[in-house]
């Protein structure tokens, strides 16, 4: 494949900012590089533009090589960087595969993209010939969320590996829920793929929602238009502080994911035996999907006591369906007890 077929002419040609702390490497005792306040507050210096810190931590543990790695403001900066990179406002086109997660498609709208429509298959899986045979000259990039989010099951590894291989264009797979899963990541498809991108997050698992940290994961071709495109300083001080600290507890994080996937197991046995539950889809994510008789209802029942849930009933293949985070023991135990309540009263 060539990739710069892919890229947009102006990115190309792009001739990125360069920062005061690109361009120098090492150490110094006294910076006068980058007209900041020279008082000591812990944060008065610029971050590492790079977040080498960070990137060489989580490459450690996952496997991966830093160069592979570009951290972004959340995940969400990453979607909007791919969407820069390599469509044409006005021109090309994105493909999703509906239900799954909003940002894709207002990424696209925000830069003026077409969107493209590929449902999923009842069950939640992808359509892969429906998908190939729907790409065109202007399909330059194809999302992939699994875990899928509202829908919470992965897509099997037949489907995704087709469509990588397949695809004419960028395929990004969103594994914002990849640790609550069995399976490794498709970050072991990159060697020979180089059409594709991993997200990844420290949102989910590592509990790091309130900082906004994501990633791609990519070639080193790709990775260098990530660093090209995105702002200098992006990802914060206080941000990489804060991952940092969380990837020396590795441990901690891995124990408190495992709590999750048992509680996962058993509101699902629960949930299986309440009257008003129609469906409950399987799950490989920290949340599960259950189609209710009167969604709504069930919905405005459980605000009334404190509990809010998602509604996803207006989502392709979602009618009646709430989906419902795993929270503590103790807080799943208050859902349960509000669900038992509201089985108590419907069946009055």
């Amino acid at each position: 494949m060539d990739l710069n077929s892919l890229v947009r002419a102006n990115i190309r040609l792009l001739q990125p900012y360069s920062s005061a702390r690109d361009e120098y490497s090492g150490s110094a005792s006294i910076y006068l590089d980058a007209n900041e306040n020279p008082y000591e507050t812990g944060l008065n210096r610029y971050p590492d533009p790079k977040a080498q810190a960070v990137k060489e931590a989580w490459a450690q543990l996952k496997g991966l090589d830093p160069s592979h790695i570009c951290l972004g403001n959340g995940s969400d900066e990453i979607i909007d960087l791919c969407v820069r990179i390599f469509c044409e406002p006005g021109q090309d086109e994105i493909i999703i595969l509906p239900p799954t997660y909003g940002m894709y498609r207002v990424a696209a709208d925000i830069s003026n993209v077409a969107v493209k429509e590929v449902m999923l298959k009842p069950g939640f899986q992808p359509d892969v010939a429906a998908i190939l045979a729907a790409a065109g000259p202007r399909s330059k990039i194809l999302w992939l969320c699994s875990p899928n989010n509202p829908s919470g099951n992965d897509f099997s590894a037949e489907a995704v590996e087709a469509l990588v291989r397949g695809f004419p264009g960028i395929v990004v797979i969103d594994e914002a829920y990849l640790d609550f899963t069995n399976r490794p990541s498709y970050t072991r498809l990159l060697a020979d793929c180089p059409n594709l991108i991993v997200m990844q997050t420290f949102s989910k698992a590592w509990g790091l929602a309130g900082i906004r940290l994501g990633m791609a994961i990519a070639s080193t071709s790709i990775i260098a238009l990530f660093n090209k495109v995105k702002p200098p300083y992006n990802v914060n001080q206080l941000s990489q502080q804060a991952a940092l600290r969380a990837l020396a507890q590795a441990e901690e994080t891995r124990q408190k994911v495992n709590t999750i996937i048992g509680q996962r197991a058993l509101l699902q046995q629960y949930l299986a035996g309440l009257s008003y539950v129609v469906r409950i889809y399987p799950s490989d994510a920290n949340f599960l999907l259950v189609q209710v008789k009167e969604a709504r209802a069930l919905y405005e029942f459980l605000l009334a006591r404190g509990i809010i849930v998602r509604d996803r009933s207006k989502q392709p293949l979602c009618g009646e369906c709430l989906r419902l985070s795993l929270g503590t023991p103790e807080e799943n135990e208050h859902l349960w007890k509000a669900l038992l309540a509201y089985e108590d009263e419907t069946n009055a």
